[in-house]
């Protein structure tokens, strides 16, 4: 969250509120399907919009777009407008979008390392 020297100025109980708020705000933001498939998407690489949907498997545009700004708000990608005609507009993430496609990775091995175990543990589920 942060340490008591990131957060001077205000009372601590203050700071650790804030502090807690902001993360389950930002995590209930980027822990989403589709924002977290963006961030996989994009990687190391810049695309274009339409680049975007066709990697990210039944985005629909509304979700693409609703994702994209909200990504954008939270300092996670950047987006870059070309004045062309028409626009040509670009999205890359940021060191903060890419600490977080670190994050997103592990999550990934995790999954692939004990999806066996998730699917024997479902399965037991259902048989009781």
């Amino acid at each position: 969250m942060g340490t008591r020297q990131e957060l001077q100025g205000l009372p601590e109980d203050a700071d650790l509120r804030r502090a807690d708020s902001l993360a389950r705000e930002i995590f209930s933001d980027v822990a989403n399907k589709w924002a977290l498939l963006i961030i996989e998407a994009l990687g190391e690489r810049t695309l274009r919009f339409s680049e975007l949907r066709d990697q990210v498997d039944g985005v629909s545009h509304k979700m693409l777009t609703q994702n994209l700004r909200m990504l954008e708000r939270n300092g996670l990608l950047y987006r870059e407008v070309h004045p062309t005609v028409p626009p040509r507009v670009e999205y890359t993430l940021t060191e903060p979008g890419r600490a977080l496609r670190s994050a997103v990775d592990v999550m990934c091995d995790w999954t692939q390392r004990y999806l066996g175990d998730i699917e024997d543990a479902r399965g037991r589920f259902r048989a009781s």
